[in-house]
């Protein structure tokens, strides 16, 4: 009986894992290259003339954007729901965007940077450009100018209409791999797509309540033992406790190596066991996982091309073309 329903089981995650791919290949196929070459030429590079400032003079913003990407096609796919604004009204759960939720709350970095875009976009070509398409160009340019490599975008994306704080299911700093898959996978991508995106967290900063239950309250009382001891007691400074008890507001970088360049430090650091979240330490659980962070840790390269088709992949997700959704006149509001 076991035996049969396992078979049963099996037949239907396969059966799932077809379809979300066929799904993706299906919406990546409707986005292209260079989709606003005669509709507006200038498109791309308006967006990236306006990132390469923002980010120039805050490379911190990198990080902040690829996280709005990630946050955005996460929930219902890449159709700039995460950009829509809370709407104030009855002040029920209905009227709170996705920003409301937990992992987006007063953490969303480079909302504005959007919008600047937008208003040059719509300044010279009216109602033609989606905000959707918006973010990904950004998202592809933070890489090059952070990371230092570039890869095409495909575009032709429109916007949703709807943003739900009860939609929002995103990993957090504490899931364990076998969660970490089932959101990445339930979004049609791969195991391998997983890893090479988590090399993103070779920028950016976290704050302190985030890694404080890995330095002090593991099982209860004490320090995470798959943490290095001496990248411990480096965070065990930039975060004490006392301060984070007291309600204190503390980053720390999620690389402290190379905190402002997107590159492969990340699995050296996760092999070192000189991570902050338990969600990265995790990708070290399985062989297969193993195997990839090994590969990346040695070879910038693979990596570099993987993170690159992870990033288109991920970008097809879920999105809107045609006639569905809208393009909106400003990213916060639907029209």
């Amino acid at each position: 009986m076991a035996s049969g329903f396992t078979s049963v089981l099996a037949t239907i995650i396969l059966l799932f894992l077809m379809a979300a791919a066929f799904d993706r290949s299906d919406a990546q196929a409707q986005l292209k290259v260079g989709f606003y070459t005669t509709k507006c030429p200038r498109a791309e590079q308006i967006v990236r003339d306006t990132v390469n400032k923002a980010v120039n003079a805050n490379p911190g913003m990198a990080a902040g954007i690829l996280r709005l990407f990630f946050h955005d096609c996460f929930v219902r796919g890449c159709d700039a729901s995460l950009l829509l604004k809370t709407v104030t009204g009855s002040g029920s759960s209905e009227d709170e965007s996705e920003q409301d939720a937990g992992a987006n709350a007063g953490t969303l970095r480079g909302l504005e940077i959007i919008d600047q875009a937008k208003a040059r976009l719509e300044a010279t070509c009216p109602k033609t450009v989606s905000c959707a398409d918006i973010l990904a160009f950004a998202a592809r340019d933070s890489t090059n100018i952070v990371g230092g490599f570039s890869f095409d975008m495909p575009s032709g994306r429109r916007d949703g209409r709807t943003s739900n704080i009860n939609e929002v299911d995103l990993p957090s700093p504490g899931s364990d791999l076998n969660t970490l898959k089932r959101v990445f996978v339930g979004k049609g991508l791969s195991v391998r797509d997983m890893v090479a995106l988590s090399g993103a967290h070779s920028i950016g900063r976290a704050g302190c309540n985030f890694v404080v239950s890995r330095l002090y309250f593991f099982n209860g009382n004490g320090t995470d033992p798959s943490l290095d001891p001496k990248y411990a007691a480096i965070l065990k400074k930039k975060c004490p406790k006392d301060r984070i008890s007291a309600g204190g507001i503390t980053t720390v970088e999620l690389d402290s190596v190379t905190p402002d360049i997107l590159d492969n430090q990340y699995y050296r650091n996760l092999k070192q066991q000189r991570v902050l979240f338990s969600s990265d330490e995790a990708l070290l659980e399985s062989t297969l996982t193993k195997t990839s962070v090994t590969n990346y840790a040695n070879n910038p390269v693979a990596w570099r091309k993987d993170f690159a088709a992870a990033m288109v992949r991920l970008g097809s997700t879920g999105v809107l073309t045609g006639t569905k959704g809208e393009i909106r006149n400003k990213c916060g509001v639907v029209n």
